[in-house]
């Protein structure tokens, strides 16, 4: 395949400035049988350099002093080892520090696309890929043209973290050395060639739903966005949802599939921020140095700096404090942080994965979420839903939650068939709410493999399990609803018994809502903004301050007052 030709093909943009040299540089390419094979002149010659004819295409990109070449990975077969042994003595000759590693690969047949295809996929995938560390150069010019198709390919999509480069005989005319060049791909002009990749976008999207063979539309078709923003982007994704909708399990599939394809050479952090407070908040965040605080024996490496060049994902988010939030946003947007008690600012590059199952925007206009930091997280942006909005996806997480259990319990559970019958139909029913999602129906099938006698649910375990979520979801409705805080509960430590007597339920639950603003606020000024957004934007003075003091006055409080008791 010549030069031109390939890029009229490819449509592609030479360029010989694309080389990093703070990195090491590695050719991966296949052993040409014909054009690598050197001549008998050639082998009596001293040095390979000394014949200029034949073309040896191979062997000619360590012909070149501006191209420095680390490691050669030489892909050949079982009946090249000869050939492959010659060459590389040929290559050390030009660049005696250049290392040369060989990869046996066989094709059944050169010309089969199938079968070509899944040998050089195959070794894609075993592959280690560093591109933290290397830069990679994948060698068009040697091979059948069904190999240059499918390494071609494998590169387009993403497989192999790699730029193209072309090596080409010297011009008789000129007397020019040999040549090469490195090859831009401008990916978005390659509609066709890309939708050959439908079948493995497919595969990565079922690996994100964990193999499960979900039916809900939606569902099905976030997934599948999702899936390309993983691949594609480093910005930040926000996951929302209800407690055991499935965010942490995506978080690390989302992971596992950026580690797949070679995106991702770090490590995954999770950390729930519900469970940090004070300066363990920050510590557990963004770290510590000795003595920052009572108690901090020796320094900490926060989460962020241990998700450098790898992902991190906060699940609730919302529950972080303002202080932890700003330091975030910094993090996200400069890549550097400052840990507790350091004078000097370190470096972490990671993608944020945000989980939350507040409304963010409700707790940004209530001033317990920045606005700046909801912007930054909130350009991908998806609403897992409940379970119970989805009831085509529970039975085949049913038998996905079955098989999970009998793989690690080494026990192979399943129902018997009238079982099975009868805990669908209630499982599809609108008497199954699913309070807690796929945490109650993981939970839900594990009682029911323990206690099954032998290795089958019958009917019976199948009856106790339904009265058993019954009776859970009707405890859990009764004691939220007992335990849910009155109006009354909350005025009763700002008004007296006799205030509160005297004022309809209406009036009090206005003037619980409006304490509760205060005390969030920063300022008098910040609650009057927040609650008169939208009537102090048609008055000619905006005095918020004033309104909201003498709205406060009418149940004799004052707004310091508040801020102190709270």
């Amino acid at each position: 395949m010549s030069a031109p030709y390939l890029k009229a093909v490819m449509m592609a943009q030479s360029k010989t400035h694309l080389l990093d040299k703070d990195k090491a540089t590695v050719v991966i390419g296949l052993l040409g049988t014909q054009l690598d094979r050197p001549t008998k002149q050639q082998k009596k010659a001293k040095k390979a350099s000394d014949i200029s004819k034949p073309w040896r295409p191979t062997l000619s990109l360590f012909q070149h002093p501006d191209l420095p070449i680390q490691r050669l990975e030489l892909l050949h077969d079982n009946h090249s080892q000869a050939l492959a042994d010659q060459l590389t003595l040929d290559i050390l000759e030009e660049q005696p520090d250049t290392q040369v590693i060989h990869q046996n690969v066989n094709f059944a047949s050169p010309w089969d696309f199938e079968c070509v295809y899944g040998e050089l996929f195959d070794f894609v995938r075993r592959y280690p890929f560093d591109p933290e560390n290397e830069q990679y150069l994948l060698h068009m010019t040697t091979g059948t043209h069904v190999a240059q198709i499918c390494w071609f390919l494998l590169t387009e999509a993403g497989f192999i973290p790699a730029q193209l480069i072309q090596s080409a005989p010297p011009n008789k005319k000129s007397g020019h050395r040999p040549g090469y060049d490195i090859i831009d791909l401008d990916l978005s002009r390659y509609d066709q060639i890309a939708s050959r990749f439908e079948t493995q976008r497919a595969s990565d999207t079922d690996y994100l739903k964990s193999g499960i063979a979900t039916q809900n539309p939606a569902f099905n078709r976030m997934i599948s966005e999702i899936e390309q923003v993983a691949i594609a982007s480093k910005l930040p994704i926000l996951l929302s949802g209800p407690t055991g909708s499935g965010k942490s399990q995506l978080a690390k599939r989302i992971f596992e599939l950026k580690q797949r394809r070679g995106q991702c050479s770090g490590k995954l952090i999770e950390i729930n921020c519900a469970t940090l407070r004070g300066d363990n908040a920050m510590s557990s965040l963004f770290g510590h140095t000795k003595g920052a605080f009572t108690g901090a024996l020796k320094s900490r490496n926060g989460c962020l700096k241990e998700a450098n060049h790898g992902l991190l994902f906060l699940d609730e988010i919302g529950e972080l404090g303002l202080d932890e939030q700003a330091m975030l946003l910094r993090a996200i947007e400069e890549k550097t942080f400052t840990p507790l008690g350091a004078d000097q600012s370190i470096q972490s590059d990671f993608q944020l994965i945000a989980g939350t199952n507040r409304d963010l925007l409700q707790a940004c206009e209530a001033g317990e979420f920045r606005y700046d930091l909801l912007a930054r997280i909130h350009l991908w942006s998806y609403q897992l839903p409940a379970l119970a909005s989805r009831r085509e996806d529970i039975e085949p997480n049913l038998d996905y939650e079955l098989q999970r259990w009998s793989q690690t319990s080494k026990k192979p559970i399943q129902f018997n068939r009238e079982a099975r019958e009868q805990y669908l139909q209630f499982a599809l029913s609108e008497e199954a709410i699913w309070l807690g999602n796929f945490r109650d129906l993981n939970a839900s099938v594990s009682r029911m493999a323990t206690l099954a006698k032998g290795c089958r649910i019958d009917q019976s375990d199948v009856f106790l399990e339904i009265q058993r979520l019954k009776t859970t979801w009707g405890q859990s409705k009764s004691h939220d609803k007992a335990n849910k805080p009155t109006a009354s509960h909350h005025l009763s430590q700002w008004l007296s018994s006799e205030q509160l007597a005297s004022l309809d339920s209406f009036d009090q639950h206005q003037l619980a809502w409006v304490l509760e603003i205060c005390q969030n606020a920063h300022s008098q000024a910040e609650a009057g903004r927040q609650l008169f957004d939208k009537s102090r934007l048609i008055r000619k003075t905006q005095n918020d301050t004033h309104r909201l003091r003498q709205y406060l006055a009418k149940y004799g409080l004052h707004f310091d007052q508040i801020t102190k008791g709270s």
